[in-house]
């Protein structure tokens, strides 16, 4: 019967689609095998990028270690599925010496454009770069991984886990051919209010930082 044609993880906010007949759920379902759907994520990860883009081309198996999770890593089990994933770095903080006043958090904003489809693709491929979703208790993206250990700044990495209480991971844009009338359909989805929050606090630490080294 008609239903859910993709899913997203639990803690994922942004679109989804719906099919409300059954000859619209085989038409959808058949664009996902043949990876013609247009997917993109917006996300918070760790860490600065050297480049401005990058594809990552790395099969995805299960996790060695939970079998609720998945890996890019030689130590994954069971079929290693291909998997890859094109990403663009809308914007990232500057990171500071260690020893500076007012230490900046390293931390970029990317949008994801999987080219696959498999379960934790972005979360999985992200870590395996070094660049964990930022808040991904999963994966290891809920403690500071970068940067420094500092009071103050220790503070205001737990303030941006409480204002974005989630693994920061938003699916913005959906675009697919309409099963009836061949029309090509793009849905946008605008960043939700708790990865706003981030963005917002983010900015004021910055700002904060430089008019101390002034």
């Amino acid at each position: 019967r008609p239903g859910i044609v993709h899913r997203l993880d639990r803690d994922t906010s942004g679109i989804i689609l719906v099919a409300k007949t059954a000859r619209g759920f085989e038409h959808l379902k058949k664009q996902f095998q043949a990876r013609t759907i247009e997917k993109k994520y917006l996300a918070f990860v760790h860490g600065v990028f050297e480049d401005n883009y990058g594809i990552i081309d790395r099969p995805i198996g299960r996790s060695s270690t939970d079998f609720r999770k998945k890996s890019s890593s030689k130590s994954a089990e069971g079929e290693m599925r291909p998997a890859m994933t094109w990403y663009v770095v809308k914007g990232s903080t500057k990171v500071k010496s260690p020893d500076a006043p007012y230490p900046l958090i390293p931390v970029s904003f990317i949008e994801a454009e999987p080219k696959t489809g498999r379960t934790h693709q972005i979360r999985v491929h992200m870590k395996h770069i070094g660049h964990t979703l930022f808040n991904d208790s999963e994966y290891g993206g809920d403690r500071i991984l970068k940067g420094t250990i500092y009071t103050k700044y220790k503070q205001f990495v737990d303030n941006c886990f409480e204002a974005c209480s989630r693994c920061a991971l938003h699916a913005a844009t959906l675009g697919f051919v309409h099963p009836i009338t061949n029309e090509m359909m793009r849905f946008d989805s605008a960043l939700p209010s708790d990865m706003e929050a981030a963005i917002t606090k983010w900015k004021n630490y910055k700002s904060a930082a430089h008019s101390l080294e002034k």
